[in-house]
C-alpha cells in the first residue's frame, strides 16, 4: 500500500477508535462465553423521567365502600391501585397519564363495558389535533389500547393497555390511563362491570 494511503486510513482509523472511546459511558459491551456481544446502555437518565412514585395507599380516604371493588387512578403519581371486594386483594400498577392538565378528567366514574382485544378509533378532537392519524385501527399490535379495555361511563376515557412500553410513568396519553399489557390483563380479570373508578 503507497505510504500516502495508508497515512489516511491510520487517520481515519485512530478518528474512528477516538470516537468510539468518547462515546464509551454511554455504551459499555462485554462479550459472554458463546462469544456474542452484549450491548448495555446507561438508562439511568431516561428512567427518572419514566417513574411512578409509588406507595401503597388505603382505600377509605377514597371510596365509602369496596362493593365491586375500587380503582384509583392518581395522576400526580402515576399509579394505579385496585382494591377488591374482598378487602384483601390489593394492587398497585404503574401508569401512564395524560399529557397536559386539559386533557386530564378527574372524578368519580365506574366501569360499563370489559373488552378483550379492543378496537380504538381517535376522537374528533384527536383527528383535528393530528389529521395523519388513522380514523379506525383493528385489534392487534398497532393498536393503542393494548390487549384489554376498561371503559368508563365518561365518553371516550379508558383505562387500557399498551404496546409501547415506554409511555408508563409518563404524561403521554390524550387523556386515558395507560398500563402495561400483562397489568391491565391483571386488572381486567380483577375488575366487574361496575367497579368504582376515582381519578384524582
Amino acid at each position: 500500500m503507497p505510504p500516502i494511503f495508508r497515512d489516511k486510513w491510520n487517520r481515519r482509523a485512530f478518528l474512528a477508535g477516538g470516537a468510539a472511546l468518547i462515546g464509551a459511558p454511554a455504551l459499555a459491551q462485554s462479550v459472554d462465553g458463546d462469544g456474542t456481544v452484549e450491548l448495555e446502555r446507561d438508562v439511568t437518565q431516561s428512567a427518572r423521567r419514566n417513574i411512578s412514585a409509588f406507595r401503597m395507599l388505603d382505600w377509605q380516604p377514597y371510596f365509602s365502600n369496596l362493593k365491586d371493588g375500587a380503582i384509583l387512578c392518581d395522576t400526580d403519581s402515576r399509579a394505579v391501585h385496585f382494591w377488591g371486594e374482598d378487602g384483601a386483594t390489593y394492587k398497585l400498577y404503574p401508569s401512564s397519564v395524560p399529557l397536559s392538565d386539559d386533557l386530564t378528567r378527574r372524578g368519580r366514574t365506574s366501569v360499563v363495558r370489559k373488552v378483550e382485544g379492543p378496537s380504538w378509533r381517535p376522537t374528533p378532537s384527536m383527528l383535528k389535533r393530528n389529521p395523519e392519524w388513522p380514523a379506525y385501527v383493528p385489534p392487534g399490535p398497532d393498536n393503542p389500547l393494548g390487549t384489554h379495555a376498561l371503559y368508563l361511563s365518561w365518553t371516550y376515557y379508558r383505562i387500557h393497555g399498551t404496546h409501547d412500553t415506554r409511555k408508563i410513568g409518563r404524561r403521554s396519553s390524550n387523556g386515558c390511563i395507560g398500563l402495561y399489557n400483562e397489568h391491565i390483563q391483571e386488572l381486567f380479570a380483577l375488575a366487574k362491570v361496575g367497579t368504582q373508578v376515582l381519578l384524582i
